[in-house]
């Protein structure tokens, strides 16, 4: 993709889609960032802060409603599903957190409103970090995403993924070096009034600070200590 190409980003309000925010305007002509209600637990917590970033930075920010997710697909991730898991982000029980197809739904979406609005690019922030758990943040996906989303358009749109093979710790730095203030961003899963600290995303966030060297702004209910890696 060109510099200076029309792209739409999606933004949910946590720290990788926010600092790829931050990329994407640094190499693009941002038209717009998209953010999607669809059920979670935290995206009341979350899609304010992806209105503030594309405020600060002066796009227009567009929320999609998906509340068929919440009714028809089971996840725990969302209202509808139970309990969040704790432990650590690679742990087999996350899987109780995956939604069914979740990106793919949200890139077909974000091809139309690209299309229609001129644009060549679509900008998602999947990560290395996601691998172990969500299938539809593997490159082998987003790759096959980003061909049928170029063949089924007249634009050829392309799906940008500029983190698919960095770690959380790697975005941490690159948005420090961007200027992103990581205490406007939201990571917790279970939606409460702080970051809970023991589930999944939280202990990515937190590891993730560390391991860059950053100190970690975030106000959390626990920092108990880490739980290890699992054993593969």
């Amino acid at each position: 993709m060109k510099e200076k190409s029309k792209v739409i980003v999606l933004v949910s309000g946590g720290m990788d889609s926010v600092t790829a925010l931050y990329e994407a305007v640094s190499k693009y002509q941002v038209l717009a960032g998209i953010s999607f209600h669809y059920g979670s637990k935290h995206n009341d917590c979350e899609i304010p802060l992806a209105l503030y970033h594309c405020q600060h930075l002066g796009i227009p920010h567009e929320v999609i409603t998906l509340d068929f997710m919440n009714r028809l697909f089971k996840s725990d991730l969302l209202a509808s599903g139970g309990e969040i898991p704790e432990g650590h982000y690679e742990e087999s029980t996350m899987k109780q957190t995956v939604v069914p197809f979740r990106n793919g739904i949200m890139l077909s979406i974000v091809a139309g409103i690209a299309e229609s609005m001129g644009a060549q690019g679509l900008v998602i922030a999947a990560h290395a970090g996601d691998h172990a758990i969500y299938p539809d943040c593997r490159e082998d996906f987003m790759k096959s995403m980003s061909d049928a989303i170029g063949h089924g358009t007249y634009e050829h749109i392309e799906v940008i993924r500029p983190f698919i093979n960095m770690t959380k710790a790697e975005i941490a730095s690159h948005g420090q070096s961007l200027g992103v203030d990581f205490l406007k961003t939201w990571s917790c899963y279970k939606g409460g009034d702080i970051h809970c600290g023991k589930c999944g995303t939280c202990v990515e966030r937190r590891e993730a600070f560390i391991l860059a060297g950053i100190k970690d702004p975030t106000n959390y209910a626990s920092n108990a200590p880490l739980p290890e890696k699992p054993i593969a």
